[in-house]
């Protein structure tokens, strides 16, 4: 595989600096930001009080700050919300100037690539097929010929999910969008918001809707679909790249269509559901989680 490499630019940047930022966003955010050491990034959510997601992002360290690589028609939000939990902890929050461009590489050697021109690079933080991630000077975005849309595809055949794109923000659970399974959640620090509603899913196993890779013959529709099974939605799709997919679906409602061997659709086109290599949950059984 050859090394492409591209910049984001629907990804924006926001900065948490002062000398409390780390323990304020370890209070807020669903990851244990207390522990990256500077050049690490951790990929975390800030939620509702009932649990759901309302953003998600990298949390990066640069030693002098930490940086939020975040969906750029969010960051505004995001900005807000950091806001208002603020009070009287000793830390600025700000939008990034022009400083920087977030980008991504993959394939193989995509971290030494991305390393030679980046302020900073991380092996993407939820799983190592999507590559490397990192910072690069406005000034060197000339060096990246690979498209964004390239990324897309990647990201798509690995079935990873992105929010606002795979699953609503403000609408799902980080269980359903599998934070817990791509290192977005940390069981073992303390209490953030939403933190109980996370752990009781966790302890109890009460996610029934979960991500699946979605495969067709024919293109996929663009901008979602319900996934139908005799009439009846079992899912929505989301990202879609050609004959790719991502969908959002409830699995005891998917796993009894197929047991009947009920044909699936999206938008008209006949589709098949897999569950994604990384994930420890399955179709069998009603969609129960299995040891992986």
């Amino acid at each position: 595989m050859t090394i492409e490499a591209a910049i984001l630019p629907d990804r924006g940047l926001l900065e948490v600096a002062g000398e409390e930022r780390a323990n304020f966003l370890q209070g807020l955010v669903t990851n244990d930001v207390a522990g990256l050491a500077a050049g690490e990034a951790c990929f975390a959510g800030l939620l509702s009080p009932q649990g759901k997601i309302l953003f998600d992002f990298f949390a990066i360290n640069t030693g002098e700050a930490i940086l939020l690589d975040c969906p750029a028609a969010a960051a505004a939000d995001l900005l807000k919300r950091l806001g208002f939990y603020k009070l009287r902890a000793k830390v600025t929050l700000a939008g990034v100037p022009d400083k920087w461009r977030v980008a991504a590489a993959w394939g193989e050697g995509a971290g030494q690539a991305l390393k030679a021109c980046a302020s900073i690079a991380f092996q993407d933080p939820r799983l190592p097929e999507l590559g490397y991630r990192g910072l690069v000077p406005a000034g060197e975005v000339g060096k990246f010929g690979a498209d964004s849309a390239g990324y897309d595809v990647m990201r798509i055949a690995s079935a990873v999910p992105e929010g606002g794109k795979d699953y609503a923000y403000g609408d799902a659970f980080p269980h359903e969008a599998c934070f817990d399974l791509l290192h977005g959640v940390s069981f073992t620090k303390g209490c953030y918001v939403g933190q109980e509603v996370v752990s009781r899913m966790q302890h109890r196993g009460t996610a029934r809707t979960r991500v699946l890779a979605v495969s067709a013959d024919a293109p996929l529709p663009v901008g979602g679909a319900d996934i139908l099974a005799e009439g009846f939605a079992v899912g929505r799709l989301g990202s879609v790249a050609g004959t790719r997919g991502i969908a959002l679906v409830r699995l005891d409602r998917a796993a009894e269509a197929l047991a009947k061997g009920a044909p699936l659709s999206a938008g008209g086109i006949a589709v098949t559901l897999a569950v994604p290599a990384w994930a420890s949950y399955t179709l069998d059984s009603a969609g129960g989680e299995v040891a992986r």
